[in-house]
């Protein structure tokens, strides 16, 4: 079969984990009789760099006139790349954030999964860990403060900055049953994370999730204070099995919960949209400092991969083949230096791909 693939390898280490990615790819397309057809795309310093703009129209056409978008990373150094002296809009991640809106990505699933071989890497003790955890934080993608409006004026002299969160309940709701309905292919519980002690917005987002439940009796529920979630995240990783939240707690949660596997260079990352089309990365972000040392962890982005495979193509079993090469990889004792622990044979970049490739 053929597909169309839009491929954003953006800044930073992008292009050295995109790369690895795609040559998993090429050898799943000899494995199995298929043909992938990649389209390169600029996104966020690069696109600033080439065009001026972090995202072009031309850009967002491509993807989406493709079967799904592999994206590396966007962005530099916040403190020293000329990038961030721009207008907020013309940042490199207002690209990322345009092109979430424009292919309609609401909903983001980031597992979080601790590979028995990386026990020694994760910061929990060994009591906390116990048997390891397998979760998903489904995340709402296009509504909440990040695409709220936003205004900093000056009122008597004193500078005042503005930011609104609003969801309306069409837009928690379409999330919610994303959430549920992964929840039933998995262990049949939902956590709806929220602040409803405080906020308007968790509060329909309560009562809506409450509305979305009652189709789902198979799927045991219950609602976690985000301050709480924080803390039961490090307290006892394993009662989790789908956290369901909105766009500025999950990204901040799954974040926490990637460092609990014990390196963030392992999650991967899938943005849903009502079609088949999603976009999908690793959970990380450019990581400017080791750019071009060979150095990057590339298996979160071949992960994510899998999960182009899996969501977007409905290629089960090509799916399963790259997450049983890592699981093989890691078996075999092959460490980025992220995940580097003693007794390990140390690997960078090209040389991660290229295990995982022969174990396919």
């Amino acid at each position: 079969m053929n597909f169309n693939i839009a491929v954003i390898k953006g800044d930073g280490i992008g292009p050295e984990i995109v790369t690895e990615a795609i040559k998993v790819m090429d050898k799943v397309a000899e494995k199995f009789g298929h043909t992938f057809n990649y389209t390169q795309v600029l996104m966020g310093g690069c696109s600033i760099d080439a065009t001026g703009v972090p995202l072009t129209d031309e850009a967002i056409e491509t993807c989406k006139a493709s079967d799904a978008v592999l994206l590396g990373s966007i962005g530099g150094d916040t403190t020293t790349s000329p990038w961030y002296k721009l207008e907020p809009s013309l940042r490199p991640e207002a690209g990322l954030l345009k092109l979430r809106k424009s292919l309609g990505l609401f909903a983001n699933i980031r597992p979080a999964y601790l590979y028995k071989e990386l026990k020694a890497a994760c910061p929990l003790k060994d009591e906390i860990i116990g048997d390891g955890f397998d979760m998903v934080i489904m995340r709402e993608l296009t509504g909440g403060l990040y695409f709220g409006e936003r205004k900093t004026v000056e009122e008597n002299g004193v500078l005042k900055a503005y930011d609104s969160l609003t969801y309306d309940e069409n837009e928690i709701r379409r999330i919610a049953i994303k959430g549920f309905e992964t929840a039933m292919k998995r262990r049949k519980n939902v956590v709806s994370v929220d602040k409803a002690n405080v906020l308007d917005s968790s509060r329909l987002w309560r009562k809506v999730v409450e509305e979305v439940a009652r189709d789902y009796p198979e799927v045991t529920y219950s609602h976690m204070l985000v301050d709480n979630c924080a803390m039961q995240l490090v307290k006892n990783p394993g009662q989790f099995d789908v956290i369901l939240t909105e766009n500025m707690f999950g990204d901040i949660l799954s974040d926490e919960a990637s460092e609990v596997t014990g390196s963030i260079g392992m999650l991967s990352s899938a943005s849903l949209s009502a079609t088949s089309l999603g976009l999908y990365e690793p959970s990380h972000g450019s990581a400017p400092d080791i750019a071009g040392q060979n150095k990057a962890n590339p298996i979160a982005t071949i992960l994510s991969a899998a999960m182009l495979l899996r969501y977007s193509l409905n290629l089960d079993a090509e799916a399963d083949a790259i997450e049983a090469a890592v699981q093989k990889v890691l078996e075999d004792g092959y460490r980025t230096v992220d995940i580097m622990s003693d007794g390990c044979l140390f690997v960078g970049c090209k040389e991660m791909g290229d295990a995982i490739v022969e174990r396919l």
